[in-house]
């Protein structure tokens, strides 16, 4: 075949492509293991980011985050019946695995849920000392993931984090802004008659003693602070972990 004609550049470029996809399919198959590690690791240094055990920016080691997370009980809650999921491991639960449920229409524009959710209880002397719940809603070019640190009286914010998202760089994107989270902490969510009350505003909000429900909205991203006001009002209200919150705050556990 002369070499550098039409069909001799064909081949050439079809062998290449066949290599080079064989070469990715084995990298994808033999890290699969490691990512999926990674991934876990992720995720559970953003839960120790929203109960502030690790500061926005700290470099911790992959054996610190292990060590620290050994704190943190995992516990399956299922949203039907508000209630921890009987049979169901928490160390081995997948999200993805849980059944989906479709809430009734909610400003979260969240159109299918996971029944089964994962939730972390932070442990202090033998006593559950903060709750870490998932929350996730839309914003403005996607949804939002994040994890939003509650202390044992199921009404003051620890922490709040976004691990995952599509908002504007210096826009949206500055719910990851380390400090407008700061902000957060000592917030109240419920009102006097347990009403979902705190919100993100437009503009500058008080201090938590003075302005307990509000929090400083973010520049030039309205549709995003209203979407995180909208997936607090969702995820801490009736259809999301509102009646589990209840009667863990009733009873003392859940």
């Amino acid at each position: 075949m002369q070499q550098f004609s039409t069909k001799y550049t064909y081949i050439f470029s079809f062998g290449l492509c066949l290599i080079c996809s064989i070469l990715l399919s084995v990298a994808a198959v033999s890290l699969k293991d490691r990512q999926a590690g990674n991934m876990q690791l992720d995720k559970q240094k953003s839960v120790l980011m929203a109960c502030n055990m690790v500061k926005p920016g700290e470099s911790v080691s992959a054996n610190q985050v292990r060590e620290m997370f050994s704190a943190i009980e995992p516990v399956v809650i299922d949203l039907a019946t508000d209630a921890v999921a009987e049979g169901v491991d928490p160390s081995t639960f997948d999200p993805s695995a849980a059944p989906l449920v479709i809430p009734p229409t909610n400003a979260a524009q969240i159109k299918e849920m996971p029944g089964q959710v994962q939730i972390f209880k932070v442990m202090k002397d033998g006593k559950v000392d903060m709750l870490v719940l998932p929350i996730f809603g839309k914003g403005l070019w996607g949804t939002l993931y994040g994890f939003l640190a509650v202390g044992e009286d199921t009404n003051t914010v620890e922490g709040i984090t976004y691990y995952d998202h599509k908002e504007t760089p210096g826009l949206g994107g500055e719910v990851d802004n380390p400090t407008w989270k700061n902000k957060w902490p000592h917030r109240q969510i419920y009102d006097k008659d347990w009403n979902v009350a705190i919100k993100v505003i437009k503009g500058h909000a008080g201090e938590p003693a003075g302005d307990p429900h509000s929090v400083d909205g973010l520049s030039g991203a309205t549709i995003t602070s209203r979407g995180v006001t909208n997936m607090l009002d969702f995820w801490l209200g009736e259809e999301g972990f509102g009646p589990y919150l209840k009667t863990f705050r009733e009873t003392g556990s859940a």
